[in-house]
C-alpha cells in the first residue's frame, strides 16, 4: 500500500493510492468504475494473485482514498494518471482491465502512452466507443434526458443518488443480483468520492468520444460484459467495442448486471485468467 505521484504542481502535488500485491508475475493493472475505488476489485485480486500475477490497483483522482483536487476530471489527465502508475512501478508486458468507465482510461492512454509496457487489454462493462446518443452516434445507449437525469439526482441528494445507482448497478429486471452486503459495501465506497469530482467524472465518461481511440488497440483484446448490464448496455458499447477492434475476444456473461465482476466473480475470473494466459 503506497501514494504515487501522479502530478507535480506549481503548488500542490496530486498523489494516487495504489495497491501492490508485488512479486514477479505478469502484472495486471485493474482500473476500477465509477463511483468506486480500487478495494471495488477485491473478488479479483486474490483470484489473480493465486494465478501467479502481480497485481496493481488504484484509486482514481477524486475517489476512494486518493486526493481529490479540483481539476483533472478528463480522459487525458485520468490516461496520464495511469501513466504514472506505470512509469513508478516500473510495470513492463502489463495487462490493463478496465472496469466501466476505466474502460476509457484504457483506450485513450493507449492513444497518448502508446503499447511499450502493454501486453493486453481487457474492456469489462466498459464505455466506449461512444455513450453519448449524438446524430453521429445515434447507437449510443445515453440519451440527454438520462445523463441530464442523473447529473441532476447526484447534484440533489448525493447519498440517496448513490443508493439507487449502485443497487442498479447490481440489479436485472428490478432485482438485486448480489447480496445485500455487496451492495452497501458499493454504496458506501461510492460516498468516499468527491462530489465534484463525481460530477465532473461522471461528465467525462457520458461524453467523451473513444471511436478514435480504439484503432490503437493493437494487442490482444478481450471484452467482457454482461447480457442484463443496464447501467451500460452490452449492444450500445461492448458490443460495438468488440467489432472495432480486430481480432479481440468476447465473452457475454449471461444474467449479469453491470456489476458483473461482483455477481459473476467465479465466471469473470476464469475467464479473464484464461485471457492472460495468451
Amino acid at each position: 500500500m503506497s501514494e504515487i505521484t501522479a502530478h507535480h504542481g506549481l503548488l500542490t502535488d496530486i498523489d494516487l493510492h495504489v495497491d501492490d500485491t508485488g512479486g514477479a508475475g505478469r502484472p495486471v493493472v485493474l482500473i476500477h468504475g465509477w463511483p468506486l475505488s480500487g478495494e471495488s476489485w477485491e473478488h479479483q485480486v486474490p483470484a489473480l494473485e493465486a494465478a501467479g500475477h502481480r497485481v496493481v490497483t488504484y484509486d482514481r483522482r477524486g475517489f476512494g482514498r486518493s486526493d481529490k483536487p479540483r481539476t483533472g476530471y478528463d480522459y487525458d489527465t485520468f490516461a496520464d494518471d495511469l501513466q504514472a502508475v506505470i512509469e513508478t512501478l516500473d510495470l513492463r508486458d502489463a495487462t490493463l482491465v478496465g472496469f466501466s468507465m476505466g474502460g476509457g482510461e484504457v483506450a485513450r492512454y493507449l492513444t497518448r502512452h502508446g503499447a511499450d509496457r502493454i501486453h493486453s487489454v481487457v474492456f469489462a462493462a466498459a464505455v466506449p466507443p461512444y455513450l453519448a446518443k449524438t446524430e453521429d452516434n445515434p447507437e449510443g445507449p445515453l440519451d440527454d434526458e438520462t445523463a441530464d437525469g442523473m447529473k441532476q439526482g447526484l447534484k440533489d441528494d448525493e447519498k440517496a443518488f448513490y443508493h439507487q445507482f449502485t443497487t442498479d448497478f447490481f440489479s436485472v429486471d428490478g432485482q438485486l443480483a448480489v447480496a445485500p452486503e455487496e451492495q452497501a459495501e458499493a454504496e458506501r465506497l461510492a460516498n468516499q468520492a468527491d462530489h465534484h469530482a463525481a460530477l465532473k467524472s461522471m461528465e467525462a465518461f457520458a461524453t467523451t468520444d473513444f471511436r478514435d481511440d480504439l484503432p490503437h488497440v493493437t494487442m490482444p483484446a478481450l471484452v467482457i460484459h454482461g447480457d442484463s448490464d443496464a447501467t451500460v448496455p452490452f449492444e450500445g458499447s461492448g458490443k460495438r467495442t468488440h467489432e472495432a477492434i480486430a481480432g479481440s475476444a468476447l465473452h457475454v456473461v449471461a444474467g449479469a448486471p453491470h456489476g458483473v465482476n461482483v455477481s459473476h466473480a467465479d465466471e469473470f475470473n476464469r475467464v479473464l485468467i484464461d485471457f492472460l494466459k495468451r
